[in-house]
């Protein structure tokens, strides 16, 4: 694989550090001023200062809101009230009272405040050069709920938090094996953002793994706020219309795609994991498609598939016919759009652009308005709007129904971001029609094929299974097979240990006597 020059991005602004390899002060006031000095303005940091029984003086350190007061009182700060220790052993039976099962010694600064601001807390005590990092984290986060974007009759109803460590967890519940394995990165010079890359030892492609590390690294950025932040540093082709990474909410969703030889990226303060290499036809499925038998699946995915090309051409069809194809209509329906259209004072081109930016304006304020009132006034909205505008004689009403069957053909598509894109496409097919008829069409999509035959996630073919054809894909692209029948991974991504079950038939697993 190609390594990209572009992830070694400058820095957004000079990050200004103090010395790195300052080292805490043995003395409790150096200690207390220093902090207070670094601390400057930032009234969030909280500092408790307190005496021990042998007058010791300390003071602890944490962020309100991110570290948990009352598992910081009962196992730390009230076990050693309420102990006397000698200056001999004051920090050796200090740690022996705190009965927390993570603590660590620490004595650099930045590392100190590193720790305080990722939800530890720091304990200093007078007289050592140590301090001790309690790992008391307990900020209120949102819990596990339904994924809101990815909804479905049949599965689970378990998705992704915005808690790293549950997200995680959530993988581990679902493919209990050493092979998976996870690795922790840091991102972010101001955000310091933790992001952990997820996949199957054993199948996932080694070199597919060792350009995703690569690119990884070499992001500098001032900090990563979402997931998005890294599909677009380390995507293959930015300026593709196409996505080449998944996103998803979905544990089940996730854990599917790790056993097939994906990986998957995990990002702090987000429910959104990224997953790749993809292809095209990934995009195309939804987990009912493998919860549900196959005949029912398949059904399913044929009308998805039907409904994609609906979203794409339909517009550009309808253009095109009435500008320059009429003998291609019906006569009676040609005479029925023609008497429909005979008050319009616009040209076929001209219509279809007004109804396709007034139906995304509609779209776009349905979900930016409160949920509430959102799916009322996008419907609402399209209704009046619609109704309006036959009768002022400013759009025919073919089409209305036109644009209305495209709108909901683009929901039929299961990702988001594939469904953006198809959005976005269709205006430029729509200007071919108005220019060239049918024979613009056929151009743009012949634009469109190129650009997918080239296009790469992680030097994966995007149309791999058609192009490059591969026979044993072919079970779950256009259709999915039963489920015995489905005994090797994609070849695409899974270069290694490709058969699913080692010793699985390929045939139904009751013979006809049974």
């Amino acid at each position: 694989m190609k390594k990209l020059s572009r992830y070694k991005n400058k820095r957004l602004t000079e990050l200004i550090v103090e010395d790195p390899n300052e080292k805490v002060s043995d003395s409790i006031n150096e200690n207390f001023s220093r902090v207070n000095e670094l601390l400057n303005e930032c009234t969030d940091f909280i500092v408790r200062e307190f005496s021990l029984e042998n007058n010791t003086r300390c003071f602890l350190l944490f962020i309100q809101g991110m570290a948990d007061s009352d598992q910081l009182y009962d196992q730390a700060l009230r076990p050693l009230l309420q102990k006397f220790f000698t200056a001999q052993d004051q920090m050796e039976k200090t740690e022996e009272s705190i009965s927390l099962s993570q603590l660590k010694h620490e004595n650099n600064y930045k590392k100190v405040l590193e720790n305080v601001l990722n939800g530890d807390t720091a304990l200093f005590i007078d007289g050592y050069t140590d301090c001790l990092i309690l790992n008391v984290k307990g900020a209120d986060r949102r819990g596990i709920e339904e994924p809101p974007t990815e909804a479905t009759i049949r599965g689970p109803r378990e998705g992704f938090t915005e808690n790293i460590k549950i997200n995680t967890s959530l993988i581990r519940y679902r493919i209990k094996s050493k092979k998976l394995k996870m690795i922790s990165f840091e991102i972010g010079e101001e955000t310091k953002t933790k992001v952990i890359v997820a996949y199957m030892d054993g199948i996932v492609d080694p070199a597919v793994i060792d350009e995703l590390k690569s690119r990884i690294q070499d992001i500098e950025i001032d900090g990563i706020l979402e997931s998005g932040y890294i599909e677009e540093l380390i995507e293959d082709s930015t300026y593709s219309p196409f996505p080449q990474i998944h996103h998803t909410e979905r544990p089940d969703t996730v854990a599917a795609q790790l056993l097939e030889g994906q990986f998957a990226i995990f990002t702090d303060n987000t429910p959104f994991v990224l997953t790749g290499p993809i292809t095209f036809w990934k995009l195309m499925q939804a987990s009912e498609d493998y919860y549900e038998r196959y005949l029912m699946g398949n059904l399913i995915r044929w009308l998805r598939y039907l409904f994609l090309l609906v979203a794409l051409y339909l517009p550009g069809i309808y253009v095109a016919v009435i500008t320059y194809h009429h003998d291609m209509i019906p006569t009676n329906l040609m005479f029925s759009v023609a008497a429909a259209r005979e008050p319009i004072p616009f040209p076929a081109i001209v219509e279809v652009l007004i109804m396709e930016i007034t139906f995304e304006a509609l779209r776009e304020a349905g979900i930016r308005l409160p949920r509430i009132v959102g799916q009322a006034v996008s419907i609402l909205g399209a209704l009046v709007i619609g109704t309006a505008a036959v009768e002022a004689g400013i759009v025919s009403a073919p089409m209305v129904i036109i644009v209305s069957l495209t709108g909901i053909a683009s929901f039929t598509i299961p990702k988001f971001n594939l469904a953006i894109s198809i959005r976005m496409l269709r205006f430029p097919i729509m200007f071919f029609a108005s220019l060239l008829g049918i024979f613009g069409i056929m151009v743009c999509t012949m634009f469109i094929a190129l650009h997918l035959c080239k296009l790469r996630s992680f030097g994966v073919p995007y149309l791999s299974g058609f192009a490059p054809y591969n026979t044993d894909e072919q079970k779950d692209i256009l259709i999915r097979a039963p489920r015995w029948a489905m005994t090797f991974r994609p070849s695409s991504y899974a270069r290694r240990q490709k058969r699913m079950k080692e010793g699985m038939k390929p045939s139904p697993p009751y013979s006809k006597e049974w």
